[in-house]
């Protein structure tokens, strides 16, 4: 796949709300540094995404405000708007994914966000 596509798929994914599981490879992996590393897509829809589904209201919108992009690495900052927890906390965390691909899906995301204010926003 060309690096256009690779990019347009990280545009989809952020779009979507993390709806990503169609576009992941079987043995992909998600790492967060300071929570945690999940291996497999379905690890990483049952450890991470679904929970993650499972305690918002609302996933609000990404608002993507750069993106870089060689080769099969696709690298997008963005911020969260209007995303609330089921308890009405707001949570609009700010990123920087990095996606690897391999023909066309992502094989590797390296998640950077500001892991404090979710460790606040959901075990408080």
């Amino acid at each position: 796949m060309s690096t256009e596509n690779n990019v347009e798929i990280a545009r989809k994914v952020l779009g979507s709300g993390l709806y990503v599981e169609e576009y992941l490879t079987d043995d992909a992996v998600w790492t967060i540094p300071g929570f945690g590393i999940y291996k497999g897509k379905e690890e990483i829809s049952t450890k991470l995404l679904g929970p993650m589904h499972g305690l918002m209201e609302s996933m609000g919108n990404s608002v993507i405000t750069n993106i870089i992009a060689q080769e099969d690495y696709v690298v997008v900052e963005s911020y969260a708007e209007n995303r609330i927890t089921k308890t009405g906390k707001p949570y609009n965390n700010t990123y920087c994914h990095v996606y690897q691909f391999v023909d066309g899906q992502i094989n590797h995301v390296t998640e950077y966000a500001d892991t404090a204010l979710a460790k606040s926003v959901f075990t408080s």
